[in-house]
């Protein structure tokens, strides 16, 4: 029993080491974009975090997920209403039931970085519930959304009585700490057409839909200064970009929706 109290300490001491790495390099990726976008008006490097993509805790194997969300407090919020600022303590993590999500940050000359559009499914605030350190993000609600809440007291219950967890988080961690790798490089080595196609790719694999031909729908409204703020370069770059691709028919817009009309190409343009 002493055996395995010390092993799963070990563990978490080691988890809590490669979280505080990755908060150490995403501050470093939103202070690289932010001396960038004084430097080029605009043009910062892209701020991506592993929150665009599954989070930590929905990465759980088997039913681990589901179990832990079994008792969870339900939240509801209107739109444009905030969850949680950057800075405020972290008491526990959030998965969107329903609605969407937008995370961001602010860089220090006060532009805004998106770091990912959050919908069912998807998880919020999961480092503060290992680490219990203070929000790195701010969140809000971009349309009424429907929540479940899991407190830290109750994510540590569990990891009591299913230690596997701890585990599972440390390589889990450490594909987070190789991602962040690859988004310095995307950042330093990308052009701007490079980051508004990683960016809408990026949105097209959680959010897009398959509807024929090779054309795929991102299933979201994102505005030109949604992918701008994604992106982190100048709204009018984007704007530009997009309508040179829409000349040469790489993307579309249906109705409000961005459309991949050749991903094929995109994912050049997104090559470091």
């Amino acid at each position: 029993m002493q055996q395995k109290a010390t092993a799963v300490g070990n563990v978490s001491a080691a988890i809590g080491a490669a979280l505080l790495l990755c908060r150490m390099k995403s501050c470093r990726i939103l202070n690289r974009s932010d001396a960038a976008f004084c430097s080029r008006r605009g043009e910062g490097a892209m701020p991506k975090d592993s929150h665009a993509g599954p989070s930590l805790l929905s990465r759980l194997p088997g039913n681990l997920t589901s179990d832990l969300f079994a008792n969870a407090r339900p939240v509801r919020l209107a739109a444009d209403e905030v969850l949680f600022l950057a800075g405020d303590a972290g008491d526990g993590c959030y998965r969107v039931e329903d609605g969407l999500l937008k995370v961001a940050m602010m860089s220090r000359s006060g532009t805004e970085r998106i770091l990912a559009f959050l919908g069912r499914g998807g998880l919020v605030g999961e480092l503060a519930v290992i680490d219990g350190r203070p929000r790195s993000a701010s969140v809000v609600a971009v349309r009424d959304s429907t929540l479940s809440f899991l407190s830290r007291a109750a994510f540590d219950e569990f990891a009591g009585r299913h230690p596997e967890v701890y585990k599972s988080l440390l390589t889990l961690i450490a594909g987070r700490l190789r991602e962040t790798d690859s988004v310095v490089a995307a950042g330093s080595f990308l052009p701007l057409k490079g980051r508004v196609a990683a960016t809408l790719l990026d949105l097209a694999e959680h959010f897009g839909q398959d509807v024929g031909s090779g054309r795929i729908v991102i299933r979201q409204k994102i505005a030109q200064s949604d992918l701008a703020a994604m992106a982190g370069i100048a709204r009018e770059n984007v704007s530009r970009i997009l309508n040179e691709w829409k000349r040469r028919k790489l993307v579309s817009r249906l109705s409000g929706y961005y459309c991949l009309e050749n991903k094929a190409q995109l994912q050049r343009e997104a090559e470091v």
